[in-house]
């Protein structure tokens, strides 16, 4: 799994990245929880997440964002963070000019800007969830939603409430021809602290039912 740099909005981004040599194979990209609260790319979800779609047979990047590990630049609320990924996705696109699919997963503060990402990308067709900050953040650009998905909450969570959750659900489940899948973990906190083998669980059982073939 070889360490990379990327050209960011603000110098380089720390990154790693897993090539998967099948022609066409998937691409998919990995965003960390809050820089400013220990967010970092190594974060055990965010690499459980990696390897989930690398078990599924994609290119898989995870990457720091600015101000994070190796990256440069400072903290921008979500704004410049949104055009790190950005920046890391024309990278990943780059190096997989014929990927068959394109996906985008996130944790927490992760997880809101993947779901801004996937609003200005419209080569996106699938996204990952886990906790997405509903009651922190405003959700509402999601109007319409763009992708299908899986969103994974826990119940237990203290930090964003299974109901703020729930209800974002409700909101994107209305909209014409978007499923959420949606999946609580009746003892996980907002940390799955002990729970990685089940996010890896619902993550290959979701990608592999929504997962169109490469055609060689």
């Amino acid at each position: 799994m070889p360490d990379i740099i990327l050209n960011g909005p603000e110098g380089r981004l720390e990154g790693r990245y897993f090539h998967n040599p099948t022609p066409n194979a998937p691409i998919a990209l990995m965003l960390h929880p809050h820089p400013q609260h220990g967010g970092t790319m190594n974060n055990k979800i965010v690499y459980t997440m990696f390897n989930s779609f690398k078990a599924q047979g994609f290119s898989v990047l995870r990457f720091n964002f600015r101000g994070v590990g190796r990256s440069q630049g400072t903290f921008d609320d979500g704004e410049g963070e949104l055009s790190d990924a950005a920046s890391a996705l024309d990278w990943l696109q780059s190096v997989n000019a014929n990927a068959s699919q394109c996906w985008v997963s996130g944790f927490s503060f992760g997880a809101w800007i993947s779901m801004q990402l996937l609003m200005r990308r419209p080569e996106i067709d699938g996204f990952v969830s886990i906790a997405p900050p509903a009651n922190m953040f405003d959700f509402s650009f999601l109007a319409p939603c763009p992708s299908s998905g899986l969103i994974v909450q826990g119940e237990r969570d203290d930090v964003v409430p299974e109901s703020a959750t729930a209800k974002l659900v409700d909101k994107l489940n209305s909209q014409k021809g978007i499923e959420i899948d949606y999946r609580i973990e009746p003892t996980a906190g907002h940390f799955f602290e002990n729970e990685m083998e089940i996010i890896d669980s619902h993550i290959q059982d979701y990608v592999s039912r929504n997962l169109i073939p490469a055609e060689e």
